[in-house]
């Protein structure tokens, strides 16, 4: 009976709850910034965003069953769309708002998406992968040449802050609340999207192409447009977590940061997390996009405050990708399904009676 009770609570709901809480408890953040020394709502920022990236390949990889590689390049499209729109520099004409601008770079990232997923609608598992990593590569060296209009590796700054009413521009710098809210406003919209697809026809039609795309077919599904769908919603998601990192940055960040380092990051989270499980990929995000940017950091901070030393060996940093790959090694050593495995409650409607099919 308790374990039932249990089934019902929606985790998700209550973390979001906390999370929204979390700056409103007077001098909570001094607090935990006087035991972690750093501010924790600023590095949740950072998650929350990593957590609309990995949502996005989650519609792709986990729903669609199609194995992606190039995520980072999508995000970065959405960056440097939002970058060339907003930057505050006399040759850069535009400097329109940020909801066009985000608007533009979910809408651009889709449309290189949808352009991509066209020749590659025929291929499959490690082909797809290697075209979507030889595409995200492409993108890289991309923004990296094109300096008269991406700045290449120079970046493009300042990016302003988002205008509000009753938020003035020097808030956004002055405090983390102003994009924490920003960014877990938008987390909590793509989380109700994703469920509400998960829980449409297109989302039982993508889970019925990622089980067995043939057997899909023959029953009537339009793959083409099926794979379609995914590419473009997905890449449009990732290219919104870009426009918010640009912004939040205030930068659009080197092109090399969208390469491959970041899709395989967004690819452990779901693969940790559990493939085809969105708690999963929120757990994902939680464990390795915290782990890099919350713990390993803060752990670095106390040894060298106790140990006082200068051997690298004494850093955590030195070990954490180490320590990191042990934990990704045994995890899929003993529990190769995830830590949160995949609800099946999106796979096909309720079953009337025993050995009874939809």
């Amino acid at each position: 009976m308790s374990r039932g009770l249990l089934g019902r609570i929606p985790w998700v709901a209550v973390a979001f709850v906390l999370l929204a809480a979390y700056p409103l408890i007077p001098g909570l953040n001094e607090i935990v910034r006087g035991v972690l020394d750093t501010s924790l709502g600023a590095r949740l920022t950072t998650l929350f965003i990593y957590a609309v990236l990995a949502l996005a390949l989650h519609m792709v990889v986990g729903n669609a069953g199609m194995f992606h590689l190039g995520i980072g390049a999508f995000f970065g499209i959405g960056a440097y769309i939002t970058g060339i729109l907003m930057v505050r520099v006399p040759s850069y004409p535009f400097q329109i708002g940020f909801l066009p601008a985000l608007v533009l770079a979910g809408a651009g990232a889709a449309t290189v998406g949808l352009l991509l997923s066209g020749p590659t609608l025929r291929l499959r598992g490690d082909y797809l992968a290697l075209v979507t990593l030889g595409f995200g590569e492409v993108i890289r060296f991309t923004l990296r040449n094109l300096e008269g209009i991406t700045a290449g590796t120079k970046t493009l700054s300042p990016i302003p802050p988002p205008s509000v009413p009753g938020v003035s521009e020097g808030a956004w710098s002055a405090d983390f609340e102003p994009f924490y809210y920003l960014c877990l406003a938008f987390l909590v919209l793509t989380y109700v999207l994703v469920v509400n697809l998960e829980r449409s026809r297109l989302g039982r039609a993508w889970v019925a192409l990622r089980e067995d795309e043939l057997a899909s077919s023959c029953m009537g599904l339009n793959t083409a447009r099926l794979k379609l769908a995914a590419f473009g919603l997905g890449t449009c998601l990732a290219g919104v977590a870009g426009c918010l990192y640009a912004v939040r940055q205030g930068n659009t960040a080197d092109p090399d940061f969208y390469g491959f380092n970041t899709s395989i990051v967004v690819l452990s989270c779901l693969i940790l997390g559990g493939l085809g499980s969105r708690q999963g990929v929120l757990l994902g995000v939680l464990l390795v996009v915290g782990y890099d940017n919350i713990f390993a950091d803060v752990a670095d901070r106390k040894l060298q405050k106790y140990l006082a030393s200068d051997s690298p060996f004494l850093k955590f940093g030195f070990w954490k990708m180490a320590a990191f790959g042990l934990v990704l090694v045994l995890v899929m050593r003993f529990r190769p399904q995830g830590l949160v495995p995949e609800s099946r409650e999106h796979a096909g409607p309720p079953r009337p009676a025993a050995g009874g099919g939809a």
